[in-house]
């Protein structure tokens, strides 16, 4: 039979095992929770760095899209028509550019003049033809239930006619409301105002909307009595003048029934150009 002392020896021989598997165990999941720890922080470092490279690429390609926009925007509103028409025939692409941009500058209006317009021919019978003159995205048409005629320079939209808005197809008379929202751009604005004219209906109507620095004498602006009194002279009746909006005015007009035959020559105010700045 074993004595005392050796059953002791077994059983602290037995013990110091045990001791050194659980110190090797708690080494192992010391170690593999060290490698786990450093492979998270590694991945996390090189995903806060994705992001940041990221970020940057897209401010960058923010700040180089915002920079054409502003280019083509100058453009428009220094050319003629058909400077306008013939820029964007030779480089489609430019158009989509300018309205992505021209959104983004949109965003930032706490309100939209073509929802006012849209408002208007919703309150207005769903009759009246309207001609939509550089519509863009053709938002108005999408939004009522008139039948509409959207017309610009560059179509993306088999429901957008593609056009000199100086010149377009329309037959004399055959449109009941004239609508340009935000669009009387470039150096011969007044040609589209007399092709509106020819389309329209005696007693039809004429929406403008413009940005509102347009119209301030004071930075260089076009005096809005005057500007009216022109389109007057063409041949409406000025109905409803709205500067309410600290963003955009809206100018509404009736063409006359009849032609004043003995018309002077037109003296049009120039219009300041909306030249954005960089943000």
């Amino acid at each position: 039979m074993e004595d005392n002392s050796s059953r002791k020896r077994k059983r602290a021989k037995l013990l110091k095992a045990q001791n050194k598997k659980l110190a090797g165990t708690d080494e192992r999941k010391a170690e593999e929770e060290k490698k786990s720890t450093a492979s998270a922080f590694a991945k996390r470092t090189k995903s806060q760095g994705l992001s940041k490279s990221s970020t940057f690429l897209d401010k960058m390609k923010a700040r180089l899209s915002g920079g054409h926009f502003r280019m083509i925007n100058e453009k428009l509103y220094t050319c003629t028509g058909k400077e306008a028409l013939d820029y964007f025939k030779e480089d489609p692409e430019l158009f989509n550019v300018y309205h992505a941009g021209y959104q983004e500058q949109m965003s930032h209006w706490p309100e939209q003049p073509v929802n006012i317009i849209t408002k208007w021919l919703k309150d207005h019978s769903p009759s009246l033809v309207v001609a939509d003159f550089g519509c863009g995205d053709a938002r108005l048409s999408r939004n009522v239930k008139n039948k509409v005629f959207s017309l610009d320079l560059v179509s993306n939209d088999p429901t957008v006619i593609a056009c000199d808005m100086s010149k377009t197809p329309l037959d004399d008379s055959v449109v009941d409301v004239a609508v340009f929202c935000l669009s009387l751009m470039g150096t011969t604005f007044p040609s589209y105002l007399k092709e509106a004219h020819r389309v329209l209906k005696p007693c039809g109507w004429l929406l403008i909307a413009e940005v509102k620095s347009r119209f301030d004498p004071a930075t260089g602006g076009a005096d809005p009595k005057k500007f009216s009194n022109a389109i007057c002279e063409l041949g409406f009746t000025s109905v409803f003048k709205d500067f309410s909006n600290k963003m955009f005015i809206l100018l509404y007009f009736k063409k006359k029934d009849k032609l004043n035959s003995n018309r002077k020559e037109i003296e049009w105010p120039e219009l300041k150009p909306c030249l954005y700045k960089r943000r």
